[in-house]
This record gives C-alpha cells, sequence and structure tokens, in this order.
C-alpha cells in the first residue's frame, strides 16, 4: 500500500491500514478541511482494523455472521470519527470514505442476506465492505473490474439516466457524497461477499487515483504484474498506479493498495 500527497493539495487527508496477520485491509479519503480530513481517515483506518483485529472471524463462522462482523467493524470506526467530530469544535462535521477488505478462509455453508453477491460458491472468503466514493477494483484474467459502486450524487444521477458517465466526470457536484463515515450517529455500509480465484488481485483505491486514471491505465498498470506474485512486485505496481496519477495531474491525494488473496477453499 501507499499514499501520496499529490501535486495540488497541501496535505494529505487520505490514509490506509493493514493487519496482514488478520487479512484485514482498508483505505480511508477524509473530508471536513484539512485537519478534520486527516483525522477522520486515520481514526476510521485504525479503529476498523483494530476492530477486526480483536474480533476474527474464525473457521465455520456461517456468511451472516462474517458479514456482521464487518458491519459492526465500520460501526466502530463511525462511532470513532462521529464522537471525536461533537467533542471537538474544529472538527466539527469531519467524515471519511471506508473502503475494505477481509479476508475470511472458511470453510462454510450456508445462504446470505439478500442483495449480498456471491460468485460460484457458497463459501465466500473475500469481504468487501466500502462507504463513499473510494473503490474496489479486481483484476482477473486481464480484465479489470470494478466492485463498488460510488455512494455519490452524481452517480445517483447516472443510474437515474439524468446524466451520462462522461458528464459525470465534468459535473461540478462530482465530489458529493451521499453516504459517509462520521457524519451520523450510525452509517450503512455496503457489504459483499466474494470467492477469489488464483492471481486475482483487488485494488483499493481512493478517488484521488481514480479521477486521474482512467480503467485502461489501471488495467495496464496490473498487467505488470507477474503471475507469480510478490511483494516487491505488488509494491512496485502501487508505486506505478501513483506515479501516474501524479503525471496526470495529481490534483487529489492518492492511496492504492494492493492484495493479492489466493484461491478461496472449496
Amino acid at each position: 500500500m501507499l499514499s501520496d500527497r499529490g501535486q495540488v493539495r497541501r496535505q494529505n487527508e487520505d490514509a490506509c491500514a493493514a493487519a496482514p496477520l488478520f487479512k484485514v485491509f482498508v483505505v480511508c479519503d477524509g473530508m471536513g478541511g484539512a485537519a478534520g480530513g486527516e483525522v477522520a481517515s486515520h481514526l476510521a483506518a485504525e479503529a476498523f482494523v483494530s476492530y477486526l483485529s480483536q474480533n476474527g472471524v474464525e473457521d465455520g463462522f456461517p456468511p451472516s455472521r462474517v458479514r456482521s462482523r464487518v458491519n459492526s467493524a465500520v460501526q466502530v470506526a463511525n462511532r470513532a470519527v462521529y464522537q471525536q467530530s461533537v467533542k471537538a469544535s474544529h472538527l466539527s462535521g469531519m467524515g471519511t470514505t471506508l473502503v475494505g477488505l477481509l479476508h475470511s478462509p472458511s470453510k462454510v455453508n450456508g445462504s446470505l442476506s439478500p442483495g449480498q453477491n456471491i460468485e460460484q460458491s457458497s463459501r465466500p472468503s473475500l469481504w468487501l465492505v466500502h462507504v463513499g466514493d473510494s473503490r474496489c477494483y479486481r483484476w482477473r484474467s486481464r480484465n479489470l473490474e470494478q466492485l463498488t459502486v460510488d455512494h455519490s450524487l452524481v452517480e445517483e444521477q447516472v443510474r437515474a439516466g439524468q446524466i451520462t458517465p462522461a458528464q459525470a466526470l465534468e459535473s461540478p457536484m462530482r465530489n458529493v457524497i451521499t453516504r459517509a463515515v462520521g457524519t451520523q450517529i450510525t452509517v450503512d455500509p455496503e457489504i459483499n461477499g466474494y470467492c477469489p480465484q488464483q492471481g486475482d488481485l483487488y485494488l483499493l483505491a481512493s478517488d484521488g487515483l481514480t479521477r486521474e486514471l482512467a480503467d485502461p491505465e489501471i488495467a495496464d498498470i496490473l498487467s505488470r504484474v507477474p503471475a507469480e506474485i510478490t511483494q516487491a512486485a505488488l509494491y512496485e505496481a502501487c508505486r506505478d498506479l501513483v506515479e501516474a496519477a501524479n503525471q496526470k495531474g495529481g490534483n487529489d491525494n492518492i492511496t492504492v493498495l494492493l492484495f493479492a488473496p489466493g484461491p478461496c477453499e472449496r
């Protein structure tokens, strides 16, 4: 993972965190002014990772219980940010996006809650959660797929047919998100389960990357990761993504995290 201030912003309001031993990963993009955004993103990232590290998912947990555990981690992060914003007047109104992964290769069966996305197996091992417009992409078989749908005003307008995707990129409202961590007492995260395949890469990114680079440009960089994935190769890809975004203008903070989970247990 790698986070960069970019070429324009004076401070970095993004945060990323990971607990590799517990296979927990998160990227947050703060808002609410320089101080507020930085505080919100770091509070949320640390609280999310800490909760799942201390309240792990055991082998045999049914999907509904894993989903509940991930939701609890987001609520803990939300409370941490919200309570701090109430205590300190200069932080009032701060919040953050959040996109996170939990890899839980449990051999379980059972159905999921309505609306969950389980691919090819009743045993999801990778759990994706997001709030806001930070994204998760999957690189599989030389194909890049966006797994998250932005919680943003322009995304809602696109889905309603009010504007085109091209117009959304130029809209003066493109920074308005419809869900955020820490702005209310509770938050409604979107949680989905997936079954990874051998060779999969999962990219978590703040919008500082996705506003500068189109999907084909991201795909081109990920295509350079060798089949025999190493930590060094992932770091090089992270560095290349950040450098490419900066070369395109670097108008916002840029944060990326790459995770190679390995195949799903069946």
